[in-house]
């Protein structure tokens, strides 16, 4: 399957993704910023749901906003769990409005969204960010991918021969950058730039021992593949 036609998640499955799998995220007012960390759920129709922070000046900000509604933008930054040059992989900007839900509790409702990755950003509706579903491995991709760099010399090293030899030839380091349903991507690096690949797999994983499973078809593809040089094992 070629690059062009390598199937992967839409922007704003991408998006839900990054909402879903964030432990972290920063909220700006008129007045303030604040960085919230492990204060946040998201719900079915994408709001974020967030603890009151614990200085008082956004709680301050909204009883006084009008009608009760307080504008305010709210960003993630997502960052490959692994050792990778450059680590960010994406950024999603949110903007929308805060009110309370409770004593203890605002809600964020979002009016619109912006991924930016690798310098291009993508603005999402409301509708596209509501209607998409978070992508099922996106939760467990942090532990997954820590997992398979771990093990790179059984793993990476052997699927990094499915890479086209463009990308194999001068690689200083391989490592697994993003995993998701549809497959897997790795980071190769050169002493000067770096390229980003996908490995698709055959079939959609709905779950993380699908993924597995794909996985193991992948190796046992890559290892009927003789060697083009050796891979580098370790950065």
């Amino acid at each position: 399957m070629s690059a062009a036609t390598c199937p992967e998640p839409t922007p704003a499955e991408r998006a839900r993704s990054v909402l879903s799998a964030a432990g972290s995220l920063t909220v700006t007012t008129h007045g303030h910023r604040v960085e919230l960390i492990g204060l946040h759920t998201v719900d079915a129709a994408a709001r974020l749901l967030l603890q009151s922070p614990p200085d008082a000046h956004i709680a301050a900000e909204l009883a006084m906003a009008p009608h009760g509604d307080l504008a305010a933008l709210v960003e993630f930054t997502d960052i490959a769990p692994v050792a990778v040059r450059e680590r960010v992989r994406a950024r999603l900007t949110l903007g929308g409005w805060l009110s309370a839900l409770g004593p203890k509790t605002l809600v964020f409702n979002p009016a619109r969204a912006v991924l930016t990755e690798d310098d291009e950003a993508t603005v999402i509706g409301l509708d596209e960010l509501t209607l998409a579903s978070p992508d099922p491995l996106a939760t467990h991709e942090a532990e997954m991918l820590a997992r398979l760099d771990a093990t790179h010399a059984d793993t990476v090293a052997p699927l990094a021969r499915l890479l086209p030899p463009r990308l194999q030839l001068g690689a200083s380091a391989v490592r697994p950058l993003r995993l998701d349903r549809h497959g897997l991507v790795l980071r190769v690096e050169t002493p000067d730039t770096h390229h980003d690949a996908r490995l698709p797999f055959d079939a959609p994983a709905g779950h993380p021992g699908e993924a597995v499973r794909q996985f193991h078809l992948l190796l046992s593809r890559a290892t009927a593949r003789p060697r083009r040089r050796r891979l580098p094992t370790t950065q």
